[in-house]
């Protein structure tokens, strides 16, 4: 299937009945039509009704949790689980949610001290056993990963329980509250409490909020709790009940592939390959076994071992501990006397996207997982739902705080969701990659799903169950016979030619990839908050599944290009951030760049006074050539008085072949640049702006923030 028609399976729109109730009942076809208040309005509300729930405390929950503290807005956060699981699961952290994370008070810096060092997990590793031959490897880490030029992070490999620990003390430091349920009062919630153990199981919206039913146990009882909030956010994973109760289907490929997933330690097999062969990934092909080894930190000795799994036929008891410890000892290629298998999880392999992210006026909204559903290949699940938060935060500030009316909220479905249908695709067309290895090997994995549907579905359906599986064993066996080393060697001309093919395979780039800077810090939001160029609005260039580097844009919609700069107006001048710290992460402010020439400084002090008015922070960034700088502090007090929210800063040009701001941005210094307070950009002038600059900045302001002027 192509770009073209993956995407077009996103497009229909699901009528269904929902499971809301509405007071008035104006719920009809998964839509809730509630009465809309003015903006303005919201600060009166009833302090027994929470501003913002959020249901669902994983990384994209909590990291949502912590903007919106850092924001100040009052939040808590329903968990269903008693405690967080330990289970590894997401492990890669790309660029823009590393940069996420350095806001939040140095996160970033704390996960790349904690993660295992980079060469023990740049790699991929294709071999017949982790002890035996190897077929190929790839390094996904290239120079320029670690030069900081475009970031100013670099990604990591962290397992996803070890980053809640961290999220969970992030909230602590914010005075936020991890409350079991027998620890609770019957008192209305204030913000900052995260209850564990309580399960969603209703919702009704009313014209003025959602009340949410939480059941939980107490005292060997189930309960029930009503909480009245604004905004209801589930973040709550793949299963979702907050989208299952607001009737909101998805929309894609489902059961691209069931696997069972076994976590299990061995120091002696982290040991061997931290010596031997470190890599992330072992893709492993054998006669008597086929998975893919996930090496979570190999000093550890911790492990994910991920096999094809093939229902009714086999079941999870199939997959015993000691079964899965035989299994493993088979993929290893030796004895090891030190496994201990954790867990044993099955899981299904879906691509789907939501058919909307927001409802009911803009009271219900989806993040993350519950919003999409990829399969895992290049790590996008958790990174686009942790980029979900970043955008959905200060949009959620900016209404509670009487700034923008509820219609920014649906900006979020505007200039995620397409992200989203982009990043499934790509997703998808990077597990096809992965599917490419087997398959060069005489193992093509759709030849077995459509002989494992044959016994499931078709004329093999007749057969008893236990021959059912003993014919689709035997076929497997037969198909795993092609990877034998008489086969698979140079000598012999069908394995030589195999192994050739799977060679050019790797150079070419054509099998997993881990990294793509392109669509990490490149992806560009085409309307929503913020105000399309004429000659910036260009098609969406379909994901082509191999990496491309990231070339800095300042088209609208665009995440803010990273440079170095010198803050002038700091005693210690030498010392140098990213453009991107420019930006607070504890106020919904946004940032104008400029250049430090009159019409430029008219239109900063236009800027200043039009936000004002609009009840919003501007901050002005007067961005000086490195050779340039004397006097520039006293230029600005002059010309920019009374105003004194701006900042005078140099660029910071690593060698004269650097290329200056404005030449990175494709732009001259006579335009200018103004910020979100995500670090997109939502608006630019590439030329000086010769009319009224006043009435140029409210029209920016009422397009970006949604209010009618």
């Amino acid at each position: 299937m192509g770009f073209l028609g993956f995407i077009k399976g996103f497009s229909s729109v699901y009528r269904a009945k929902p499971r809301i109730r509405a007071y008035p009942s104006f719920c009809q076809h998964g839509h809730c039509y509630i009465q809309c208040r003015t903006f303005s309005h919201f600060k009166d509300h009833d302090d027994s009704v929470l501003p913002v729930l959020i249901v669902g405390a994983g990384p994209v929950g909590l990291v949502l949790s912590i903007l919106l503290t850092k924001l100040g807005i009052k939040c808590s956060v329903l968990e269903k689980g008693k405690s967080f699981s330990h289970h590894p699961q997401a492990h890669f952290i790309n660029n823009r949610s590393m940069e996420v994370f350095h806001k939040l008070d140095g996160l970033a810096e704390e996960i790349q001290r904690s993660q295992p060092p980079v060469d023990l997990w740049r790699k991929f590793v294709y071999c017949t056993s982790l002890t035996g031959p190897v077929l190929g490897s790839v390094d996904h880490m290239q120079p320029q990963d670690f030069e900081k030029v475009v970031s100013p992070v670099c990604v990591a490999h962290f397992s996803q329980y070890k980053l809640i620990r961290l999220l969970l003390k992030k909230l602590e430091d914010l005075n936020f509250l991890i409350c079991k349920p027998e620890g609770l009062n019957d008192e209305p919630f204030r913000g900052g409490e995260l209850l564990m153990g309580h399960e969603c199981v209703k919702i009704n919206a009313t014209g003025q909020s959602v009340n949410v039913t939480a059941s939980h146990l107490k005292e060997g009882k189930y309960t029930e709790r009503n909480i009245s909030c604004n905004i209801l956010v589930g973040t709550d994973g793949a299963a979702s009940t907050i989208r299952k109760l607001a009737g909101i289907e998805l929309r894609g490929e489902k059961d691209l592939q069931k696997l069972v997933s076994v976590h299990f330690l061995s120091r002696d097999l982290g040991q061997y390959l931290l010596n031997e062969r470190p890599g992330m990934l072992f893709f492993i092909f054998n006669t008597e076994a086929i998975g893919v080894l996930v090496a979570h930190d190999l000093k550890q000795g911790e492990f994910v071992l991920q096999m094809p799994f093939y229902p009714p036929q086999q079941s999870l008891d199939d997959f015993s501990p000691e079964t899965c410890k035989q299994l493993i000892l088979k993929l290893v290629g030796q004895e090891l006397s030190d496994i201990d298998v954790i867990d044993i999880k099955p899981w299904v392999m879906h691509a789907e996207v939501a058919e909307k992210f927001v409802s009911c006026d803009n009271r219900i909204i989806l993040a993350g997982d519950a919003a999409h559903r990829f399969p895992p290949a290049g790590g996008f699940g958790m990174n686009t739902g942790i980029q979900d938060a970043h955008n959905l935060a200060w949009k959620i500030a900016a209404f509670v705080k009487g700034i923008a009316p509820s219609s920014i909220l649906h900006t979020y479905e505007t200039e995620r969701r397409p992200i989203a249908i982009f990043n499934t695709a790509l997703s998808v067309q990077n597990f096809r990659a992965a599917m490419a290895v087997p398959a060069t090997l005489g193992l093509d994995p759709t030849i077995a799903n459509s002989v494992h549907q044959t016994i499931t579905d078709g004329i093999g359906s007749i057969l008893p169950s236990g021959l059912q599986r003993a014919v689709l064993d035997g076929i497997f066996t037969i198909g795993r016979a092609q990877l034998s080393e008489f086969l698979l060697n140079e000598k012999n001309l069908l394995g030589s030619s195999r192994l050739a093919k799977l060679r050019r395979l790797f150079e070419e780039g054509k099998s997993l990839q881990l990294q793509f800077p392109a669509e990490d810090l490149g992806f560009r939001y085409l309307e929503g908050a913020l105000i399309p160029d004429s000659d910036s609005v260009r098609a969406q260039v379909p994901p082509t599944g191999r990496r491309r580097d990231y070339i800095p844009s300042s088209d609208p919609g665009s995440r803010l290009p990273h440079m170095n700069v010198r803050m002038l107006s700091n005693s210690f001048s030498e010392a140098c951030i990213s453009t991107l710290d420019l930006l607070p992460g504890d106020k919904v402010e946004f940032l104008l760049f400029i250049a430090p020439l009159e019409k430029s400084y008219h239109l900063a002090v236009a800027a200043l006074k039009v936000a004002e008015e609009f009840k919003v922070s501007v901050k002005v960034c007067i961005l000086w050539p490195t050779d340039t700088v004397k006097g520039a502090e006293t230029r600005s007090k002059t010309t920019l008085a009374p105003w004194e929210n701006y900042i005078d800063v140099a660029e910071a040009k690593k060698s004269s072949n650097s290329f200056s701001w404005w030449s990175m941005c494709q732009m001259t210094d006579k335009g200018a640049i103004l910020v979100r307070p995500d670090e997109h950009i939502a608006w630019r002038a590439k030329s000086s702006i010769d009319d009224d600059p006043i009435l140029e900045m409210k029209r920016v302001f009422s397009a970006i923030l949604k209010v009618n002027i």
